[in-house]
């Protein structure tokens, strides 16, 4: 008489690779949300390593004129803030005057630009490499609001300058840039034919130009009542969360040599 048959046994993982497959598991399930939380965080409330600005935001109490608006926390300190006023600052020895007198009503928003840039902590989502020799970082692609954008161009239509792209190009053998050997002088209305022209193209796309609005909490504002605070926090914060979390590949090929060991 034949004896009955028992199944075979289950199989069963040794203590050690049921540790390891667990250890997996966790990594799988809270990988993402730590590295999207930390990536967030890394983002927000910082400065660019660039050549004026502070290692670390803070109040800055004295600041001048129209970059008073971030006093109560700002990357740039009371004599950057001072200089940003100047037709030719120590900060850049750049003249906003090279093609004759810049309106004061044009003058402004660029004062109003060197503010947001050398003073705002909340350009983190936008901070790109430089290949500059006096700055490891600028900023790339920050969404202005359409006010902003449309404001500036419309007060500076009629002033003059030579070139598209102010960031390079110039002719700097005095010391101080002038427009380069065979440039013409034009309005900006010509040089820019629309906001978005000028916004994105007078600092090598650092600007975006976009259909949002003041207010709107998907723009950065470049004008603001600091009284009601500071709108740039929360649009960094909603751009911050919304950039891609780091990949899960290389952790995983990371782990993958001890726990494999670990299956043996």
């Amino acid at each position: 008489m034949s004896r009955p048959r028992h199944p075979p046994p289950a199989t069963r993982h040794p203590p050690r690779a049921m540790a390891a497959m667990g250890v997996l598991l966790v990594v799988l399930v809270a990988w993402p949300a730590t590295v999207t939380g930390a990536a967030r965080d890394s983002l927000l409330n910082i400065c660019m390593d660039a050549k004026h600005h502070k290692k670390q935001p803070g109040p800055e109490g004295k600041l001048y004129g129209q970059c008073v608006l971030w006093k109560d926390n700002a990357c740039c300190t009371a004599n950057t803030s001072m200089e940003a006023h100047q037709d030719q600052s120590y900060l850049y020895n750049f003249n906003w005057d090279h093609c004759g007198a810049m309106p004061e009503k044009c003058k402004r928003h660029f004062i109003q630009d060197t503010c947001l840039y050398e003073c705002s902590p909340n350009l983190g989502p936008w901070i790109d490499q430089a290949d500059n020799s006096w700055r490891k970082e600028r900023i790339l692609h920050v969404p202005l609001c359409r006010e902003d954008c449309e404001q500036w161009w419309e007060d500076c239509q009629d002033a003059v300058t030579c070139k598209v792209n102010w960031h390079k190009g110039w002719n700097w053998t005095t010391g101080i840039n002038q427009c380069p050997q065979g440039a013409m002088c034009q309005k900006f209305k010509f040089v820019f034919p629309t906001p978005a022209a000028l916004c994105e193209q007078i600092w090598s796309h650092s600007y975006r130009y976009t259909t949002h609005r003041r207010g709107s909490a998907r723009c950065i504002q470049m004008w603001f009542d600091p009284v009601l605070g500071n709108p740039n926090v929360e649009v960094a914060r909603y751009y911050a969360n919304a950039a891609p979390p780091a990949p899960l590949a290389p952790l995983l090929l990371a782990l993958l040599p001890p726990l494999l060991l670990a299956l043996l």
